[in-house]
């Protein structure tokens, strides 16, 4: 029972992290924006304006959704689900908290521990692209016909430089698991003093991923599929109400769940260098006596709960710097674009895979 109920449970924290997140982005989005533009910014809306993300909701909740004449109203309606429902079900393989005993048996912090999680990760995050093609054709809008297409070929294109680059990170650690990637990380230390992150010994790997990640997430300075200047807004122009709420909730679930692909990979996931968790957990637990809560120490409950806030912390740097770059940088041509991730990123990802194979393969990761 405690492992069918397990997996059930770890599901909580993700879903209510996740869906924290996009509340949470939508005012740091508007508040950081305003901050490096020097202005205000949201400030009526409850303390700094932290309630704006609840009344955009309530507007788009009560706002009248229109369906075009000459859509395809079964696409139509189909595509907005399409776009949250990858973003919000790829984090079910990503590492979390250390492991823990159960009935004599090790449970590791993920929803679903599986020897091929990456794939696994790699291929519900790829079903994104079919949610941005129907939204442009169903739409019957020249602009979101070109928004989709536009969409589908970037997200392509970089998919190629971003498995490339995850695949790298997958060959030292001789598993699939992302479990297996951060215990990797945790066994090593460069140079005999840096942490044994990934970043240190891949780094043009983390660059690919980087920037691979802002381009499937079709955020600036990738943001051709909308590219308000040209399209009006691409491939959502004919959406409104919560709708068009969708694309946005989506755009941002993947940004948490890509954010949290990138720490696992490359910062070390829930660990932090020189720091036990499972032991401060005991500590903590110590001092309060060592209760037991439905029949487990409470140490067991604690250290997935301090990894899992970790996590959270690096997920947040990372998201900070999605919005730093997205009000920073302008927008690239199409073309240029399109040479970047075929002429730059995809032998940058290939050079970095045959390097770090031959390393592997002479024992030095």
């Amino acid at each position: 029972m405690a492992e069918l109920l397990a997996p059930l449970l770890m599901i909580v924290p993700w879903v209510v992290a996740v869906l924290t997140a996009v509340v949470l982005m939508v005012w740091v989005e508007r508040r950081m924006s305003a901050l490096i533009q020097d202005r205000r910014g949201p400030n009526r809306l409850g303390p700094l304006g932290l309630f704006q993300a609840i009344a955009d909701a309530a507007k788009f909740i009560f706002k009248e959704s229109l369906t075009p004449a000459g859509a395809d109203r079964p696409l139509y309606l189909l595509a907005p689900l399409l776009a949250l429902l990858p973003a919000l079900t790829t984090f079910v393989v990503i590492p979390f908290g250390p492991a823990i005993e159960v009935s004599e048996r090790t449970l590791r912090m993920l929803v679903v521990d599986t020897d091929t999680g990456v794939m696994l990760f790699l291929a519900l995050a790829s079903l994104g692209v079919y949610s941005l093609v129907m939204a442009g054709y169903s739409s019957n809008n020249k602009y979101s016909l070109l928004g989709s297409l536009r969409a589908a070929a970037q997200m392509i294109s970089y998919e190629l430089a971003l498995t490339l680059s995850v695949v790298a990170v997958l060959l030292p650690a001789t598993s699939l698991n992302l479990a297996a990637v951060v215990d990797y990380q945790v066994s090593k230390q460069w140079l005999g003093f840096l942490p044994g992150w990934n970043v240190f010994p891949q780094a043009l790997g983390f660059l690919v991923f980087l920037v691979a990640s802002f381009a499937e997430t079709n955020r600036l300075p990738f943001d051709l599929p909308e590219a308000e200047s040209e399209l009006v807004a691409g491939y959502h122009t004919e959406y409104s109400a919560m709708r068009f709420a969708l694309f946005f909730m989506g755009e941002y679930m993947a940004m948490t769940t890509l954010s949290a692909l990138g720490v696992t990979l490359y910062f070390g996931g829930w660990t932090l260098p020189g720091v036990d968790l499972a032991a401060v957990a005991a500590t903590v637990a110590g001092w309060c006596g060592a209760p037991q809560l439905f029949g487990l120490p409470l140490a067991s409950w604690l250290g997935p709960l301090f990894g899992f806030g970790v996590l959270m912390a690096k997920v947040a740097l990372w998201l900070l710097f999605f919005v730093w770059v997205r009000w920073t940088f302008p927008r690239f041509r199409y073309d240029q674009l399109m040479r970047l991730g075929w002429k730059v990123l995809l032998p940058l990802a290939l050079v970095n895979l045959v390097a770090i194979a031959m390393l592997t393969v002479g024992g030095v990761l």
